[in-house]
């Protein structure tokens, strides 16, 4: 057996053992001897990075270059040299420290580890590259493939030279997209696709005749799910600031409401009603909102603004969650009573559904919206760019050129 696994780890230095199965053996960890073994007679030990030590504004970002190299420690993982990476709105979160007691828990669920033992985090949830190596159940990429994912909040982020991830995180990059404009998609594709898909219950085969209203159009989560309701053939409605009615209407928009022109909730009022609302914005707006919906017709509201991660940072585990279920069931409850659905959405990380959005982007139906591009030594610009706010598309670390 030992002659046999040396026999497949040799044969080809530095890369895979191929099973049947695209991320099949989740959360079975490789025989302790696989673990031992290194891949290449070289083996790289550390990479350039940007990390926190502790949580704060944006002097906490610290350049290293001798940040651990990703190990791959499941058999359906796999290591991604990161060729571009993009922020999000929720790496200023995770930055200032929102949803930490959450997220350690998902990274620590028994509480055997210290308090900051995630540090140093590297952030950055997007990531275009190239795979470099597999895990040993891994079939459906192999070393050189061009591949793009979004990283789930409580794995070690891609604002570093390699970047590991699980198979079923991950798809082949859409062919017609540079590795800079494939990054600008998969966290807020994913998270619309939750929303829109998953929680809304909208697809290609049902929305010829949906209408749909989308607060907070001009962001990353809004500019895609413009694109995605009109791939699927509905008419959206899009609520945006009257110097963004452009990009918005470029990217489909049937209809642009301009909130900072008088009352927006009079403006929509004159509209036909909606069969679909999603919410990027919260707030206030969640109060009159839902009126907007056609009642007893299977409506849905959904916003991507919930109180989690704040609950559970406040008042612990167990009375945060208890709290959140308090409120989403007393939320759902009151609008059923009126005829609609309410519903929380978050972002899902998957392969699958990355597919189902490059086949959208191949085919011409979804393009990347970029604001700027920075280098690898500019992460620190690039959080103050995000930080400013009313950015018109994402913004974007290119790892090509690291200088």
């Amino acid at each position: 057996m030992c002659r046999k696994v040396f026999g497949l780890f040799i044969g080809r230095p530095g890369f895979h053992v191929v099973r049947p199965g695209r991320g099949k053996g989740l959360n079975q960890p490789l025989p302790p001897l696989c673990r031992s073994l290194h891949l290449s007679c070289q083996r790289q030990t550390t990479m350039p990075s940007w990390v926190i030590d502790r949580y704060g504004k944006n002097d906490v970002l610290r350049f290293t270059d001798n940040m651990m190299f990703p190990i791959i420690h499941f058999p359906n993982e796999v290591i991604i040299k990161v060729h571009a990476a993009s922020l999000n709105p929720i790496d200023l979160s995770m930055r200032n420290g929102y949803g930490a007691a959450a997220l350690r828990l998902k990274r620590d669920p028994l509480r055997i580890k210290t308090t900051g033992s995630e540090f140093p985090l590297t952030l950055g949830r997007d990531v275009s590259g190239v795979v470099m190596e597999c895990g040993l159940d891994v079939s459906y990429f192999k070393p050189g493939d061009e591949v793009w994912a979004a990283i789930p909040p409580w794995k070690q982020g891609t604002l570093s030279e390699f970047v590991v991830a699980s198979g079923n995180e991950v798809s082949r990059k859409p062919r017609c997209l540079s590795h800079i404009q494939a990054a600008s998609l998969p966290y807020v594709g994913l998270t619309a696709w939750s929303a829109m898909n998953q929680i809304g219950g909208l697809n290609k085969d049902n929305c010829s005749s949906k209408r749909v209203l989308i607060f907070g159009a001009s962001g990353g989560v809004g500019t895609f799910a413009i694109q995605l309701g009109k791939a699927w053939g509905a008419h959206v409605t899009a609520v945006c600031s009257e110097d963004a009615s452009k990009l918005v209407k470029r990217l489909g928009a049937d209809e642009v409401v301009d909130y900072k022109s008088g009352s927006m909730e009079e403006q929509l009022k004159t509209l036909p009603l909606f069969d679909f609302i999603l919410d990027n914005i919260g707030g206030s707006t969640e109060k009159w909102a839902p009126d907007l919906l056609k009642k007893w017709s299977g409506a849905t509201y959904v916003s991507l603004v919930t109180p989690f991660l704040v609950n559970v940072d406040r008042l612990g585990v167990a009375d945060g969650m208890l709290q959140t279920g308090v409120t989403i069931g007393a939320k759902a409850v009151k609008h059923l009573c009126k005829g609609i659905h309410y519903r929380w959405a978050f972002f899902t990380p998957s392969g699958p559904y990355l597919d189902e959005i490059a086949d959208l982007v191949d085919s011409g139906k979804i393009h990347p919206v970029i604001d700027q591009v920075f280098s690898f030594a500019d992460v620190p610009k690039a959080f103050w760019k995000m930080e400013e706010g009313h950015a018109r598309g994402k913004t974007v670390i290119s790892l090509t050129n690291k200088k």
